[in-house]
């Protein structure tokens, strides 16, 4: 019975061992995923284990982590081709419309009948446009092709603002629309001005093309100072708040009025500065907000 006893003390106390070991065998694997996620490390799970099943579970891992590693290479390989045939294009097209451009600028000089002149200046109107698409397409693959040097520094975001929205009345005026700026006291952040304005220009854009009525401007401070463009879309059908700031994600798809990249290049300069960008639709009202550093948010920071 004593003997009995002992053996049976002596299993529990293997299976505890061999519960124990398993367990410090798995938190060794959990250790090794992390870390690999961590420090964005690729090397394989290993680990010596005497359970058959364990084994085939590590071997399976790092099949799964090498299939994702080739899958992630192969990504990366197509989106640098990618980014470089849109920067050949873009280089390409530039050539051709400078030569139209300047044939028609040598017919503007001759003497034409008022039918031929109004001809020429539809045909000048879409080599306007074109150049307009060819410079996006130029200034996507420039910001996603290079790392960009911004001059950080302390901006008052609300009178940038202001300028820009005086600059585009014309605009304004022409599609009809009038523009509700609530001018608040002086709103700082830390950001590349050039790259600002542009942020700005695009969403002046955005919202001249899409919207159906007036156009709300607001600018708010938190943690982040907010930029919000917000107005009303008449088919909410057609828009994904969410794809919104995909490149090449286009509205008017169907009619191609738009190449999507405006959006993107706000997106892609707003996180180039530690800033973000997102997307609201709610009761036919479409809100793009861009959130930018906080001045002092940068300097308390700093100290």
């Amino acid at each position: 019975m004593i003997i009995a006893v002992v053996v049976l003390g002596i299993v529990v106390l293997l299976l505890v061992l061999y519960i124990v070991f398993l367990q410090l065998q798995l938190k060794n694997i959990n250790q090794q995923l992390i870390k690999r996620l961590d420090e964005d490390t690729h090397h394989s799970i290993s680990l010596e284990l005497i359970n058959k099943e364990l084994n085939t579970l590590v071997s399976n891992i790092n099949r799964c982590l090498k299939v994702d590693e080739t899958h992630r290479v192969e990504l990366i390989r197509k989106e640098k081709h990618f980014k470089d045939m849109i920067a050949n294009i873009s280089h390409d097209l530039r050539t051709p419309l400078t030569a139209i451009k300047g044939y028609q600028q040598l017919i503007a000089r001759e003497t034409l009948s008022k039918e031929q002149l109004q001809k020429l200046q539809i045909a000048q109107k879409h080599s306007d446009e074109l150049g307009r698409l060819i410079e996006n397409f130029f200034e996507y693959s420039y910001l996603v092709n290079t790392e960009p040097i911004f001059k950080m520094e302390k901006i008052n975001v609300t009178n940038l603002m202001s300028e820009c929205l005086v600059e585009s009345i014309n605009l304004f005026e022409e599609n009809n629309l009038e523009v509700q700026f609530d001018e608040k006291h002086p709103m700082f952040i830390f950001a590349d001005k050039e790259m600002t304005i542009r942020i700005i220009r695009n969403l002046i854009k955005n919202c001249i093309q899409h919207s159906a009525s007036n156009i709300q401007v607001k600018i708010n401070n938190g943690k982040t100072v907010s930029i919000s463009f917000k107005n009303l879309i008449n088919n909410t059908t057609e828009i994904d708040a969410k794809k919104l700031f995909d490149r090449f994600y286009s509205v008017d798809e169907a009619r191609g009025k738009s190449t999507g990249l405006g959006l993107a290049i706000v997106k892609l300069l707003a996180e180039q500065m530690g800033g973000s960008v997102e997307a609201f639709l709610q009761d036919k009202m479409l809100e793009i907000r861009v959130s930018l550093p906080a001045y002092i948010d940068y300097c308390i920071f700093r100290i």
